[in-house]
């Protein structure tokens, strides 16, 4: 085994990606990581490097402008970005969402109005369905779009925005007066448009300073607070009213095979620091990964990563195939942010008392895995998934 996390059945065009990446990430991510993160700077020069290599538009299709590649290529991509830093696997882990959506979903008009722009890094996206009270209950929603004679008017706060002062693109998830009984089916998508930076951006529309975070650092997330804005009709995403949690359900879907692949990347990361610094550091005269309490605990972390990392590969397999993946994408999600969570505090556990310096990168990757045990829902949402999905395929005919 040449190194952890191979993924078997790659056509030519997805290796060459992958290794023009990784080698990306090898030489411009990893160098700079530990002080950009640090300082919780927006990794400005690397996101230019993405551009140029057409990372934005990885999924969007060809007639679009983009490499029209899948959500395993994707995914893949994501893995081997985390596996550098995390933060900016997240500069782009909202755009490819909201691309999707798009793509998916969106009318001829905003697909032409959009993508394009979207391929090139232009038009950046970013995810909104969070807001301050709301937690996991989604339907739960108070940002409310009222119908004016020319189009809707929004007031409302929403939280956790990843990208939300760099992103110019909004799919903002609002509650509307659809007349339906069910409160999911009154919920729309809208694709808002905005200036990039802090402050009122637009009439009615506040993206106020950065959130500090534990961890995650670099990627700005924010909150938005819509007061009196207002926004055309065809800003509808698919102009279909009431549709807009069927919509987001479909991106979060993206987003959990995404999480996955950043909780792959980051446990990666996390044993490659393991294994080396266990072959280096001595005691008792000879290197601590010849003991058997080490040696143990490094075989049971690649056994980990690479468990996550095939059922993270089968949920983006499963949705490129068309199939429904809600269960297996939950199923990936879970297994890797947790077993993300172990294998980096066994690493760190490795490093001993180097592993609390700042200087060492370990230290970082504490602050980040975390992180992927509540984002695109928690382990307890994920298991809540997996339970309803089982029970609807092994229903009890007595």
């Amino acid at each position: 085994m040449a190194r952890l996390a191979q993924t078997a059945g790659l056509t030519d065009v997805q290796s060459e990606i992958l290794a023009t990446v990784r080698q990306f990430v090898d030489k411009e991510v990893i160098p700079r990581a530990q002080e950009l993160e640090h300082s919780d700077t927006y990794p400005a020069d690397i996101v230019e490097g993405m551009k140029e290599m057409g990372l934005f538009g990885l999924t969007i299709p060809e007639e679009y402008g983009g490499l029209g590649e899948s959500l395993l290529t994707y995914a893949l991509v994501v893995e081997e970005i985390a596996r550098g830093w995390m933060s900016v696997s997240g500069v782009i882990n909202t755009h490819f969402i909201v691309a999707h959506m798009i793509k998916q979903h969106g009318t001829p008009e905003q697909k032409q109005h959009f993508l394009p722009r979207m391929a090139t890094g232009e038009v950046r996206g970013s995810f909104s369905m969070s807001e301050p009270d709301l937690g996991s209950d989604v339907a739960a929603i108070k940002t409310r779009a009222r119908k004016t004679d020319d189009g809707y008017v929004i007031d409302g706060s929403k939280m956790w925005l990843t990208n939300g002062g760099s992103s110019n693109l909004i799919a903002l998830l609002v509650k509307t007066d659809e007349g339906a009984a069910k409160a999911h089916q009154n919920l729309t998508t809208f694709l808002v448009e905005k200036p990039e930076g802090f402050g009122e951006v637009a009439p009615g529309l506040t993206i106020p300073g950065k959130i500090d975070k534990m961890g995650y650092k670099g990627v700005d997330t924010t909150e938005a607070v819509f007061d009196g804005y207002k926004i055309g009709a065809d800003k509808v995403l698919g102009e279909a009213p009431g549709k807009g949690f069927a919509y987001m359900m479909d991106g979060v879907e993206v987003g959990r095979v995404n999480v996955a692949a950043r909780a792959c990347g980051i446990a990666i990361r996390a044993f490659e620091l393991a294994v080396e610094y266990a072959q280096q550091r001595k005691t008792f005269g000879k290197a601590i990964a010849e003991h058997q309490a080490i040696a143990f605990k490094l075989a049971e972390m690649a056994t980990k990563v690479e468990a996550a990392h095939l059922m993270m590969v089968n949920a983006a397999r499963l949705k490129d195939s068309g199939a429904r993946n809600d269960v297996e994408a939950g199923m990936a999600k879970l297994i890797a942010s947790e077993y993300c969570a172990e294998v980096t505090q066994d690493s760190f556990r490795i490093h001993g008392g180097y592993g609390y310096s700042k200087e060492y990168e370990i230290e970082r990757l504490m602050r980040e895995a975390p992180f992927l045990l509540i984002g695109e829902g928690t382990s307890e949402i994920q298991k809540t998934i997996i339970s309803r999905g089982l029970l609807r395929e092994y229903k009890s005919r007595s």
